[in-house]
């Protein structure tokens, strides 16, 4: 079968680096990552499940991968070669039409689900990623036993496969994944009212923008977005307010009327959620937000350098929001992200998002539109393979 295949190759994947920092998107040039014919992967038990995608999406992590930038931290978590994609809409061997949650959680590797019902993503002990009879992998898409949305075929466990109704379409099906992070986030940034700050307008800031919306009583929402693509979603997905970058600062000062002390503010947002993730924008998030406010990272931060002192002084709470899982609400519900994410592409209309479609013999084309996507007035660029 043809699959995008992304191998261990350091110089190749130095150069990737070095080059994307000059033209995002040049790794999938100059990197590790190539075209070609693999055998599909074998079913690792009877559990398991062959899905043949049909629209698979271009994710921030993806294009860190390429581009050369993702963490060392994953290197114990991932196994090469991999075929990438884990955005994934497709259909199984007796035609049901399915999207994949990814995460390779402990009944993936024979052991018990953290408790009766559980996501894949849920748990607080990830010693399971040590078990099974697949290598390792903390997703499909980076996992070489069970191939991803990249190729013609992948495998799946039952317990990472959502039936999709036929009133859902593939655009909609294939934004899923991505909008059950935002719900994640929404839940985790547990809103009480007052002033949330959503920072960066990429598919998962907009997410992010239509999960708290829907379902949060955020009294104003305000959404920092670079390109005019950004902003129209931003405002038409919930946002009350939009501001360019620059602009942060003075909309939050004017929103709650606090003041300036130095590069930070006196008081500030009640929540900031950072859907961007590098050092520049975590500053700025713990300080314009208020003191014993949260910040919650959304986009992958990676390796970056920080001066903590205002976390500290601020009695700011930073806290992470991986992927999707069962979602403690202020109501005191307990929902799966993926439950609460099917109802809101649908509400929100969130397969409007999706802005291109390349087959995977134009992957070079793809990843560099993926790559440069607000400039080029896109959202999220996908993968059509049926």
């Amino acid at each position: 079968m043809k699959a995008l295949v992304f191998e261990r190759r350091e110089a190749r994947y130095a150069a990737a680096a070095v080059a994307s920092r000059m033209m995002p998107g040049a790794g999938a040039s100059i990197g590790p990552l190539k075209l070609t014919d693999i055998d599909p992967p074998e079913l690792p038990g009877e559990d398991w499940l062959r899905v043949a995608p049909r629209l698979t999406g271009i994710c921030g992590s993806d294009l860190s991968t390429i581009d050369g930038h993702s963490s060392g931290y994953f290197d114990s978590l991932v196994s090469f070669p991999f075929v990438p994609g884990h955005e994934v809409v497709g259909t199984t061997a007796d035609g049901d039409r399915v999207a994949l949650e990814p995460v390779l959680g402990p009944e993936s590797r024979g052991e018990a689900p953290a408790f009766e019902g559980a996501a894949p993503g849920d748990g607080t002990d990830y010693g399971y990623l040590l078990s099974g009879q697949i290598d390792d992998g903390i997703q499909v898409g980076f996992c070489s036993s069970t191939g991803g949305g990249w190729g013609e075929e992948f495998v799946a466990h039952r317990s990472q496969l959502h039936h999709i109704p036929d009133t859902v379409t593939d655009e909609d099906a294939v934004m899923l994944e991505p909008a059950a992070g935002g719900v994640h986030a929404a839940a985790k940034a547990q809103v009480d009212g007052g002033v949330v700050l959503v920072m960066g307008a990429g598919t998962m800031g907009l997410v992010t923008i239509a999960a708290l919306r829907k379902y949060t009583n955020a009294e104003t929402i305000v959404a920092v977005a670079k390109y005019p693509i950004q902003k129209r979603f931003a405002s038409e997905l919930g946002a009350d307010v939009v501001v360019s970058p620059s602009e942060t600062a003075r909309a939050i000062r004017r929103i709650t009327g606090c003041r300036m002390i130095g590069d930070d503010l006196s008081g500030g947002a009640d929540v900031t959620i950072d859907a961007i993730g590098n050092a520049a924008s975590i500053q700025q998030a713990i300080g314009v937000t208020r003191p014993r406010g949260r910040v919650l990272m959304v986009g992958m931060p990676g390796k970056v350098s920080l001066d903590l002192t205002g976390l500290w002084h601020r009695e700011t709470e930073l806290v992470g929001a991986y992927t999707y899982g069962t979602d403690e609400w202020p109501d005191g519900t307990r929902v799966s992200s993926f439950d609460r994410a099917l109802e809101l592409v649908g509400d929100a209309g969130l397969g409007r998002l999706v802005s291109a479609r390349y087959p995977l013999d134009r992957y070079r084309d793809a990843i560099t539109h993926a790559a440069q996507a607000g400039q080029r007035g896109a959202i999220k660029v996908v993968f059509e393979q049926n």
